[in-house]
């Protein structure tokens, strides 16, 4: 152990003043277990930091060919190793000046012991939750109604929540929302999503029943529904319809009803239609579409952002389907695919296929000018892709 004496000593080898340094010197020592092995180094901000205070936990998720992200209750981080270049030592019992309390006038020496060292640290950075496997998952068993008879289902190719946490790379907030916008539900304490022709079926029963019993679209009775359409279907089933495309309110006595959302009954006629064809001439398709939906809803293009494109330079006319859940989950994969399918598009076409690929903070057209070239086309901007496009 060093003694005061010879911490002065070594201060006047190195030329330092003792007046010009706290009156605290730390001596450090290795402890005899002291190794880079038993310790790990992650770095927070401020709101990780409350979180771990605060008594919560923090999980590593992936699989074997993932590469581990980190998350919290609500967000999902990106794991990547730091080196440095300085040497990072574990020193439980170091304290620094702010802790030191009372600022003391006389020298003193605080012996600590090295615990652990490291040459490198985790750097987290907030990303995007990496969903696309939800759904890969869930579709193995689509949910096609209740067995029919004696039949039973198969219980293999069904999970619970627990078992999306394992293998999902999101946080349990960020899996919780996107089971709700893909109008996945549990069924006997398994996550299911509803096959889409069971899902129109569904949506059918409920619009059939709103024009045979005039109601209005944006009032139409829980308790009526589930009484009227119960022999047809479960009513867990009829109430999980009405929530995917309507608006839950309580009525003045006290009943539950929905209004309708028409963008999205629109928007999931025009899917039954467009999954059956290649391409579709896009006035006749406008034409069948509308005749598709129940009467007195309107059909409108920027209803199916995300979900179909049109190509105004074909003649004539076309459109055709184009889910945006079904690109590439990495940025740079993104974009290959779409200008592997246009060369050049517009950024109201582009738009909807890279709005969910914006960080915080982030715009679709800062994300174009990073990984697209504009140039003017016929007096309108257009964006091509700034490296050979894999094929």
């Amino acid at each position: 152990m060093r003694t005061l004496d010879e911490v002065r000593a070594t201060l006047q080898i190195a030329k330092l003043k003792e007046e010009d340094l706290q009156a605290v010197t730390h001596c450090l020592s290795f402890g005899e277990n002291a190794s880079s092995g038993d310790y790990g180094l992650l770095e927070l901000d401020d709101a990780l930091c409350r979180h771990i205070e605060a008594g919560k936990s923090l999980t590593i998720r992936g699989d074997k060919d993932e590469h581990a992200v980190l998350c919290s209750e609500d967000k999902t981080y990106d794991l990547k190793i730091a080196d440095t270049s300085n040497l990072l030592l574990f020193v439980p019992g170091c304290r620094t000046p702010d802790q030191l309390g009372d600022h003391p006038q006389l020298p003193q020496l605080v012996h600590a012991q090295i615990w652990g060292y490291a040459s490198s640290y985790w750097e987290l950075r907030h990303q995007r939750p990496k969903l696309k496997k939800l759904k890969k998952l869930l579709m193995e068993s689509p949910y096609s109604g209740p067995p029919v008879g004696t039949e039973e289902e198969a219980p293999e190719n069904k999970y619970t929540m627990e078992g999306f946490l394992e293998r999902i790379q999101a946080s349990r907030e960020e899996i919780e929302a996107h089971l709700q916008k893909i109008h996945a539900c549990e069924i006997d304490g398994y996550w299911r999503i509803l096959d889409f022709d069971y899902d129109l079926k569904l949506l059918g029963h409920v619009t059939q029943l709103v024009d045979s019993e005039s109601w209005s679209f944006s009032r139409v009775p829980l308790r009526t529904c589930l009484e009227e359409l119960g022999p047809l279907e479960p009513t867990a089933m009829i109430e999980h319809c009405l929530n995917c495309y309507g608006r839950r309110s309580d009525t003045e006595e006290g009943e539950v009803a929905y209004a309708l959302d028409e963008d999205k009954v629109c928007r999931a006629m025009a899917q039954m239609l467009l999954q059956n064809a290649v391409k579709f001439n896009l006035s006749e398709f406008q034409e069948v579409w509308q005749q598709s939906v129940p009467e007195g809803m309107g059909t409108r293009l920027d209803q199916l952002r995300g979900l179909a494109l049109v190509d105004r330079n074909s003649r004539p006319e076309t459109i055709s389907l184009l889910r945006v859940e079904d690109l590439p989950e990495e940025t740079m994969e993104r974009f290959n695919a779409l200008f592997s399918m246009r060369e050049k598009w517009t950024q109201d076409d582009i738009e909807p296929y890279i709005q969910d690929l914006c960080g915080e903070k982030q715009t679709t057209g800062a994300l174009l000018t990073k990984h697209a070239r504009s140039s003017m086309q016929n007096g309108v901007k257009v964006y091509n892709s700034r490296r050979p496009v894999a094929t």
